[in-house]
């Protein structure tokens, strides 16, 4: 099967090349906008919108007149990227097609396209043209430029995309792969994931053992230093050489916390995708679980600072970007990353299916009112998880308690006693998991 893979590497620039790639980038944000602002007037006037077919004549007057001449510095398909891109923003927008203003149905988590801002939105794209050599690549109207080669590229590469994060350049490099249809050689293990606050990520096995992998937040790490940094910079003159200087090192400190958090999660999930070949998630609303709790100055919010603790946990342990990268490494060794409803698997007994609020008696312990089975209320989650992952994919989930020596079906089994009533424990192992370990 094909498979596109992307490789990112940092460039090794100079003055030189950084304002070629400034210039490309800026004519690339102002196509952008202003097609944005066409196709923005359009829809309040009720005219219908400029397409990209379209839009690649206006940009073919834009480039002939001298008020936009400039736009002859950067290469013809560069530009043309940034219409598809904005194009496929619409698209995404709309329900449909080609749809006239009228008929315009907003779809569930597509905002309408936004102006790009200058020094956030350094980026742009070539679809061809360009060429890889070694640890070097050849840019149109840029020329050659050296990046620093961390790993061999495999595969036809397809597009490359030059991008600006904080003070340096990467360049990411899209390939196209034909790797062989195989099965993931642990197919057969099937596992929950439940991530939370305490413990980033809980693992069910089907065992009672207990399996966390604990986030070292980077965000608590360099909480102080940030708050110090960003002090200095509101006694600075806006603007100012001081307050740009200050604003590249709390740059470089953010820089750092993003790189420490996307370490963390590869490693985390890259331990889980080679031991297991089956690992079911919730599904949850990130998006939703973040808003903002303030409410309005006639109906205020309640506990916001709380909240706002809360958002910011979730936002800083980096749950959607954890669950991208598990998807893609189980796609890539041929395993599967299965989607449950999340309602209710805190509170559910993974025994006898009783669901209450109930069952819930602290942050950490679980207790079942109806069967009275007793666990780690994060290792319940993610058992709960699993045995939806399993019904939803049609298997058997057992659950197995090692300390008994047989297999309890989830409702208890019939002609067998459960655990709590054969007198063992119900935290029979308890593991904190460090990144890459084998046993995960």
């Amino acid at each position: 099967m094909k498979i596109l893979k992307a490789y990112r590497f940092r460039l090794k620039t100079n003055p030189e090349i950084e304002d070629k790639f400034r210039r490309q980038s800026g004519c690339t944000r102002f196509v952008w906008n202003k097609a944005l602002s066409l196709n923005k007037e359009r829809l309040e006037h009720k005219i219908p919108l400029i397409w990209y077919n379209d839009m690649a004549g206006f940009l073919k007057l834009w480039k002939q007149s001298k008020e936009y001449g400039f736009l002859k510095e950067a290469h013809s398909q560069v530009l043309q990227q940034a219409l598809k891109d904005l194009e496929k923003a619409f698209k995404d927008f709309l329900n449909h097609d080609k749809p006239a203003h009228e008929e315009c149905r907003l779809q569930k988590n597509k905002g309408f396209p936004n102006f790009k801002k200058k020094n956030i939105h350094n980026s742009f794209r070539y679809p061809q043209g360009f060429k890889i050599e070694g640890n070097r690549i050849f840019l149109p109207k840029i020329g050659w430029v050296g990046f620093f080669k961390s790993r061999d590229i495999r595969g036809i590469p397809k597009n490359v995309t030059i991008k600006k994060e904080n003070s340096h350049w990467y360049v990411s490099i899209q390939t196209e792969e034909e790797i062989p249809e195989q099965a993931h050689p642990k197919i057969g293990s099937i596992i929950g994931i439940d991530v939370g606050i305490v413990h980033f990520v809980s693992i069910a096995d089907g065992t009672l053992n207990e399996q966390f992998i604990d986030f070292p937040s980077p965000l608590k790490m360099y909480s102080k230093r940030l708050a110090r940094e960003q002090r200095k910079l509101s006694r600075k003159k806006k603007f100012s050489k001081n307050w740009i200087k200050q604003k590249n090192r709390i740059s470089k400190i953010h820089e750092d916390i993003s790189n420490i958090r996307k370490d963390y999660l590869h490693k985390a999930s890259t331990a889980i995708a080679k031991n297991h070949g089956i690992v079911g998630v919730e599904d949850l609303k990130i998006k939703n679980m973040i808003k903002s709790a303030r409410g309005t100055k006639e109906n205020p919010g309640h506990n916001v600072r709380a909240k706002s603790g809360l958002n910011r946990a979730i936002l800083n342990q980096g749950w959607g970007m954890f669950k991208e990268m598990l998807e893609y490494k189980l796609n890539y060794s041929g395993g599967i990353l299965v989607r449950v409803f999340p309602k209710g698997t805190s509170i559910t007994c993974p025994e006898c299916s009783y669901e209450s609020k109930e069952n819930r008696k602290s942050q950490a312990v679980f207790v079942c009112k109806s069967c009275g089975f007793t666990h780690n209320a994060d290792w319940v989650g993610a058992e709960i998880v699993r045995q939806r992952t399993a019904k939803k994919l049609g298997l058997v989930a057992p659950l197995i308690y090692p300390a008994v020596g047989h297999t309890v079906e989830a409702c208890g089994g019939k002609g067998h006693k459960p655990p709590y009533e054969a007198g063992t424990s119900r935290k029979e192992q308890s593991s904190t998991a460090p990144l890459g370990i084998s046993n995960l």
